[in-house]
């Protein structure tokens, strides 16, 4: 009789310590934890530029709800959908050869203007070439998703286009006509100093009247040579 009491103590004994050397092994085991993927937040699309030495700059952000804009103190979200038309083109500028712009329009007939180019001090406007050729490409692919119907063209309108055609061919005559003078007459300075300046001036206004010729494009093929 006094065997079987000993016996059930140390059964229970045995059960105790198997117990709490079972916590401890538990509470000392490394914790694993489920890795969950967690998903990026989409970086915010922002450009910015200042048209002019005086005021804050314009600024533009592409969120889900549309092209968010704040300049001129007033700021609106156009959604993609109701944008109605976008004009790209090549407008360069005494301080700047290498300016671009683009023209946006929404179904209320509004308009924005955004340029790849910033104001930094009375002598300096800097080129934004990266962040505004990233920013316009970013624009069309949302709209592109959202449906759009917009109307995207480039260049100059076809009448302000034949009209810088017809005043270029008129100076081109008045200045063959100079040259044929000064020659007739012995004046090689003269003819000289002809020849440079139209060979300058046609450098120059070549690329402009070269890249704004009035065209039509579509979502997926931009036109390049309006793009920095």
């Amino acid at each position: 009789m006094g065997r079987a009491p000993r016996r059930a103590n140390r059964i229970g004994r045995d059960c105790i310590i198997g117990v709490v050397v079972g916590v401890h092994v538990a509470l000392n085991r490394p914790t694993m934890t489920a890795s969950l993927p967690i998903e990026a937040a989409a970086p915010a699309i922002r450009y910015a530029y200042k048209a002019s030495l005086v005021g804050a700059a314009h600024q533009f952000e592409l969120t889900d709800d549309g092209l968010s804009f704040r300049l001129a103190g007033r700021s609106a979200v156009w959604p993609y959908a109701e944008i109605s038309a976008i004009r790209l083109s090549y407008r360069p500028v005494s301080m700047q050869s290498r300016r671009f712009r683009a023209d946006i329009h929404d179904a209320n007939g509004a308009r924005i203007a955004i340029l790849s180019t910033t104001w930094q001090t009375a002598a300096l406007m800097a080129p934004q070439d990266k962040d505004y050729r990233s920013f316009i490409v970013q624009l069309h692919e949302r709209m592109a998703k959202a449906g759009s119907g917009a109307t995207l063209s480039g260049g100059l309108g076809a009448n302000t286009y034949a009209a810088v055609l017809i005043l270029l061919a008129l100076l081109g005559t008045a200045m063959a006509g100079l040259l044929v003078r000064a020659i007739a007459t012995g004046e090689f300075a003269g003819a000289s100093f002809i020849v440079g300046f139209t060979a300058l001036f046609g450098w120059q206004v070549g690329g402009f009247v070269r890249r704004n010729r009035p065209l039509a494009y579509s979502f997926d093929h931009l036109p390049q040579a309006l793009l920095p």
